[in-house]
């Protein structure tokens, strides 16, 4: 009996060690986030290449804990209004970062 109250301390203690290390932290995203902020920018890189104004290949994406940071070079304000706002209408985005410049 004693062995298996041994065992059953060492599964609890390596559960926990395995979950602890897919939580969360402030610079760091758990793996359950860390997929949410994939879909998130596969889904903001589509909406953007799907927008005819838009040039997507000067535009990079990134997403982290649903903060969008749109970034690169394109011609004009409005190229960068246009981005941001179909950034914004995407689901998930909590907000957006933009260090666009213009050309």
């Amino acid at each position: 009996m004693k062995k298996i109250s041994r065992f059953a301390a060492f599964f609890a203690a390596i559960v926990l060690a395995t979950a602890m290390g897919c939580a969360s932290t402030s610079t760091k995203s758990g793996t359950g986030e860390y997929i949410d902020d994939s879909v998130i920018t596969t889904k903001t890189k589509a909406a953007i290449f799907n927008e005819p104004t838009l040039k997507s290949a000067e535009i990079n994406v990134e997403t982290f804990k649903g903060v969008v940071q749109l970034s690169g070079f394109v011609n004009s304000q409005a190229d960068i209004n246009k981005a941001v706002a179909v950034t914004r209408g995407i689901s998930g985005v909590t907000s957006v970062k933009n260090d666009m410049r213009l050309k």
